[in-house]
């Protein structure tokens, strides 16, 4: 072989290489109907992103708004439950004096009986208008142990279940129960 044929032949397959990448690089660039595709693709998984986004912030504005409002409603928790043993005392210092004795007191001991009474009356008012009220558990209502703490089982009058008797009262703030009331279970009637 010459060199003339062996340069024609190198000519040759030169071309051909360039043809080739031409052909590769025309078919490497995509076409506009691809390019639309893909930023159609972008745009949606962009407005998915977004949403996502929004959804997470609304969620986290509704989260802090409950946070805030249950911080205004359970604020006082802790000091109300203080107040409870107060509560407490006023009451059994009224019960201390049955109804019988109250007739003979002196004017002096009277108005005592009425300044704790119209105390008590106060302190539950208080409790009451920060939304601290007391759980009912009188004799003969259902026993609910979120709210009552069960201490002894008697036999009485009531249906077997029920509160038979009060011993200490409980309290809520809101859907919390503060201090559960404390009582006793009725076994239901003697037979």
């Amino acid at each position: 072989m010459s060199d003339e044929t062996k340069q024609g032949e190198t000519a040759e397959i030169d071309v051909n290489a360039e043809t080739a990448e031409a052909g590769s690089a025309e078919s490497a660039a995509p076409s506009p109907e691809e390019i639309i595709a893909r930023l159609e693709a972008e745009k949606a998984d962009m407005n998915g992103q977004i949403l996502r986004l929004l959804a997470d912030l609304d969620n986290t504005r509704k989260r802090a708004d409950r946070q805030v409002s249950e911080a205004r409603v359970y604020a006082i928790e802790k000091f109300a439950a203080d107040l409870l043993s107060v509560s407490d005392n006023l009451a059994r210092a009224l019960d201390a004096l049955p109804e019988e004795d109250r007739a003979g007191l002196t004017d002096a001991g009277r108005n005592l009986l009425g300044g704790i009474e119209m105390t008590a009356k106060e302190l539950s008012t208080a409790l009451a208008r920060h939304g601290v009220v007391p759980v009912e558990a009188s004799p003969g209502s259902p026993f609910d142990p979120n709210v009552h703490q069960a201490v002894a089982q008697i036999q009485s009058e009531h249906a077997s279940g029920t509160i038979a008797q009060l011993f200490q009262p409980g309290w809520r703030i809101g859907e919390r129960t503060l201090r559960a009331a404390m009582v006793a279970v009725s076994l239901g009637p003697a037979n």
